[in-house]
């Protein structure tokens, strides 16, 4: 009579989305780079990837993740602190990488190698991302503990992280490590105790390297010292 119903197909564009533009990695880049630049007052380098200029705000003390972890307990809340791979990244004050030579040597540690190391004026950082913004009613991150596990898990990827980011509109340089803080009040650390903690740090994880190595290994390396 009326014959067979004709099946109706509905329009794909009513029930399929829009094809999503794919995500732009120079604009996210250079939003990261607007935070340093223009919240910060941090100086970068143009290109990619991200790298911060050192030596102009502060410097940067390099040391071995599995050392830093220990110091970083140590440090009052507020000193920036980053995460490279199986490196960890303290800002301290500028200028504090030509003294690093000197204060290992007033310390006794200048003849030991301990893999620490200082970027100073000149030099260049690898950014890391900018942190999440903090929703209200979670806990400070400046005061934040290190990740748990694996030293240097959280940057093993290759991207820099913040394990103590730096806030916006706080001038950093009152929070570093410095010289002149030895002895001083205030919140900021003093150069001195904290390249004193690393280095202690630095040998103890060389001597636990060294101990697990072979004995054949252990013996060759005396022979070469």
């Amino acid at each position: 009579m009326f014959g067979a119903p004709h099946p109706v197909i509905a329009s794909a564009s009513r029930f399929l989305p829009l094809p999503r533009r794919p995500l732009d990695a120079a604009g996210a880049s250079g939003q990261v780079r607007r935070w340093y630049e223009n919240e910060l007052g941090w100086p970068t380098v143009p290109g990619d990837p991200l790298r911060l200029v050192v030596g102009v705000r502060y410097d940067v003390l390099d040391v071995p993740a599995e050392a830093g972890h220990a110091a970083l307990r140590r440090l009052a809340p507020g000193s920036p602190v980053a995460l490279h791979g199986d490196r960890m990244l303290f800002l301290v004050a500028a200028g504090s990488a030509e003294e690093l030579p000197g204060l290992l040597e007033w310390l006794d540690w200048g003849s030991l190698p301990l893999d620490l190391g200082a970027i100073g004026a000149g030099g260049l950082m690898a950014a890391p991302s900018r942190p999440a913004p903090r929703e209200e009613g979670d806990a400070p991150l400046r005061g934040a503990s290190p990740p748990s596990g694996r030293p240097g898990r959280a940057g093993s990827q290759g991207a820099a992280v913040w394990l103590r980011p730096p806030e916006p509109g706080c001038e950093v340089e009152a929070s570093l490590p410095t010289l002149s803080a030895l002895g001083a009040g205030g919140n900021a650390p003093g150069l001195v105790r904290l390249v004193n903690t690393v280095a202690t740090q630095c040998h103890r994880v060389r001597l636990r390297r060294a101990g697990a190595q072979p004995p054949a290994l252990r013996a060759q390396g005396r022979q070469c010292r």
